[in-house]
Parts: structure tokens; sequence; C-alpha cells
């Protein structure tokens, strides 16, 4: 199967010469998407500690890590990570050092 180049570019209805380049809009910070993972990270570690689950404390430091990996705004996703991570940190800690929880056996 053998193509003919001539053929094809004049067929072509693009115009090279009329092309201009892509310049994205400004967003304010205001209307950045939100932040699901930084939201995610907070509900699971006030799961964590509220609740004593272990898995939940983690999953909100790995909520946590994902949102600082992705942050756009810095001042308020910052408050929002440093949040999840204190609950998270704060769970971690009352299921590892704290009391046993009734009805477990260690």
């Amino acid at each position: 199967m053998s193509h003919n180049n001539n053929t094809s570019s004049a067929n072509d209805p693009r115009q090279p010469s009329s092309a201009k380049p892509y310049v994205a809009q400004p967003v304010s910070q205001q209307d950045l998407p939100v932040d699901y993972s930084g939201f995610i990270a907070v509900v699971f570690g006030i799961a964590g500690v509220m609740f004593r689950y272990k898995l939940s404390s983690w999953l909100a430091i790995i909520f946590c890590a994902q949102s600082l990996a992705n942050m756009k705004n810095v001042e308020n996703d910052l408050k929002q990570i440093s949040m999840a991570m204190m609950f998270a940190i704060m769970g971690l800690v009352t299921n590892y050092f704290g009391p046993a929880r009734p009805g477990t056996q260690s």
C-alpha cells in the first residue's frame, strides 16, 4: 500500500500560516477545583481518631501525601493537609500507644 504525499498535501485544508499557539487563561485562586484527596484525608483522619481504626489513619496519611504532591494553592491546601496529617498522626498514636479498645484481643 503506497501513499502519495503529493495528493494528500494538496487536499489538506489546514493552513499552517494561520495557526496560533494555545495560551491558557489565568485562573483565580477561588476558581481552582476542590482538592478531594485533602478532604478525604481529613475524613479518614477524624474517623481514625474517633473510631480508633488503624486502617483509616494509614489511609489518611496516604491521602495527605497525594494531596501534598498535587497541591495547587499553597496557603489553603497546606492548612488542610496539616490538619489531616495531625488527625492521622493522633489516630496512629492513640491506636498503637494508647490503651486497648474494649473487646479486642491483644
